[in-house]
């Protein structure tokens, strides 16, 4: 693993910055390619429109979770690292927050499905999410406790997981998060061939991506530890999936009473 791929002059190449913009651009590509498939070529557009947006958001809400609820404790005492992204530090759940945001407020903007939109996306988030773990790989951050054995990532000088362990193997944390995310994000191009209520691919993505993440914490060695010994993104787990088991019922409620109440 290398934190830098190379210099041009005295400007770093650096593989976290790298590898977080091929998971945004082959996430925005699979989304995009997924929705003039689907014929929805007008939607594709919105998709187009929205990608900077969206990606701002992202940015801001995963750099305000990771700075105020994952560390604030480190970031009060070192202000100005609080905008330095690229020394890592950038929550996935936060920029899924981020983002929602800004889709709610385009959507009704433009008088678009949420659901919709939301469902198009999650194959291409997730996959998305993937990639970056591999950022976190290189940058050395994320990183999971010790093994307690002969076994282990062991990361090099420079690093945050060398500075807080040392020379000690450590769990493979981001890496099977990455691997997870993999196989999440075939299981929702599965999914895409049955006829799902809207908005139950997207649900089904945060419920799966979130129960995954509640277990892979437990192996993470740079989460602060709370109530229940829960980490940040532990909770932030619990209350995303159980907001999606309750849309989901709410939106089956409702799709049933459509139906319903439509002519024979």
């Amino acid at each position: 693993m290398h934190q830098y791929l190379g210099f041009i002059g005295s400007f770093p190449i650096r593989s976290y910055s790298l590898l977080f913009m091929l998971a945004i651009l082959l996430g925005i590509g699979v989304t995009v390619t997924l929705a003039k498939l689907q014929k929805k070529d007008e939607l594709a557009g919105h998709l187009l429109n929205l990608a900077v947006p969206m990606i701002i958001g992202a940015i801001i809400g995963s750099r305000f979770w990771a700075v105020f609820l994952f560390d604030w404790a480190y970031y009060s005492q070192h202000p100005e690292e609080i905008i330095a992204v690229w020394h890592g530090g950038l929550s996935i759940q936060g920029g899924v927050v981020g983002a929602i945001l800004v889709a709610i407020w385009y959507v009704r903007k433009h008088n678009i499905s949420f659901w919709e939109l939301a469902d198009l996306c999650a194959p291409g988030l997730i996959l998305g999410q993937s990639i970056g773990r591999d950022a976190n790989l290189m940058n050395g951050d994320a990183f999971g406790d010790p093994t307690g054995g002969n076994w282990g990532i062991l990361y090099p000088e420079g690093t945050n997981a060398r500075a807080t362990f040392g020379d000690q193997p450590l769990f493979p944390a981001e890496v099977w998060e990455g691997q997870m995310d993999v196989v999440i994000f075939a299981i929702l191009m599965l999914l895409l061939q049955k006829r799902l209520t809207r908005g139950f691919l997207f649900l089904i993505y945060n419920v799966l991506y979130n129960l995954g993440r509640f277990f892979l914490e437990m192996l993470r060695g740079d989460s602060h530890r709370f109530l229940f010994h829960w980490t940040t993104a532990q909770w932030t787990s619990v209350i995303s999936i159980l907001l999606s088991v309750g849309i989901g019922w709410y939106l089956h409620i409702k799709q049933k009473q459509t139906t319903s109440e439509s002519p024979a």
